[in-house]
């Protein structure tokens, strides 16, 4: 586990763009949030994704993370998660798989217990793993802790991977509104979702063509 180091993050009054009020939101985290490489030049990425997967969208997932993944981990691979059910623990296991360091984005205090009790075991692995923990001084997860977190783990990363089916965000900090935010700082995005596939939930589709931005 990860030693717990604290400091502020200062809001730039230079920022301007819808996320900047949000910008201004986030006061203090654990550990320095920093663009550009990791630690020893390691390639740092984050993942933002939908939870509720179904079997065979997650198969797909943790196939196309380990295609997209697989060649970067000979150079050194860091991978940043919020180990929430689905596309974070998928990419984690992905990235632990492949010898990689994970670093883990706790939001707010009583995180674990905002979690399914049938994740938790999964949670607590994961967690155990990591080479790094980095928690915002928030109270309660609620989704502004939720989205502030999704924000500093876009911003320490070099690269993002969305599990995103292309549709709105079903509420503030959905996926939709974490690739919009990755989009705005400039963030090489890898979108993820098999063609045709359909949320529960969901009433439309929209397939993986958009690779890059």
């Amino acid at each position: 586990m990860g030693t717990f180091a604290r400091c502020s993050l200062d809001a730039d009054p230079g920022r301007r763009g819808p996320h900047r009020a949000l910008h201004r939101a986030m006061v203090t985290a654990v550990s320095v949030v920093t663009a550009g490489r990791g630690d020893n030049g390691m390639v740092v990425i984050g993942v933002t994704g939908h939870r509720g997967l179904s079997g065979g969208q997650a198969e797909y997932t943790a196939g196309e993370m380990r295609r997209v993944l697989a060649p970067l981990a000979a150079a050194g691979l860091t991978g940043i998660s919020c180990l929430a059910e689905g596309a974070d623990t998928i990419f984690a296991d992905v990235v632990l798989e492949l010898g990689g360091r994970l670093i883990v984005m706790i939001p707010a205090a009583g995180y674990r217990d905002f979690q399914p009790a049938t994740h938790r075991r999964n949670y607590d692995r994961l967690l155990g793993r990591a080479t790094e923990i980095r928690s915002q001084d928030r109270a309660k997860p609620d989704l502004p802790s939720l989205m502030s977190a999704s924000r500093l783990l876009v911003d320490a990363s070099d690269r993002v991977l969305a599990v995103w089916d292309g549709l709105p965000a079903r509420g503030f900090g959905g996926t939709a509104d974490v690739v919009s935010y990755a989009r705005w700082r400039r963030k090489p995005l890898q979108i993820i979702w098999p063609d045709g596939a359909v949320r529960a939930g969901a009433t439309s589709v929209a397939g993986s063509g958009e690779r890059q931005r």
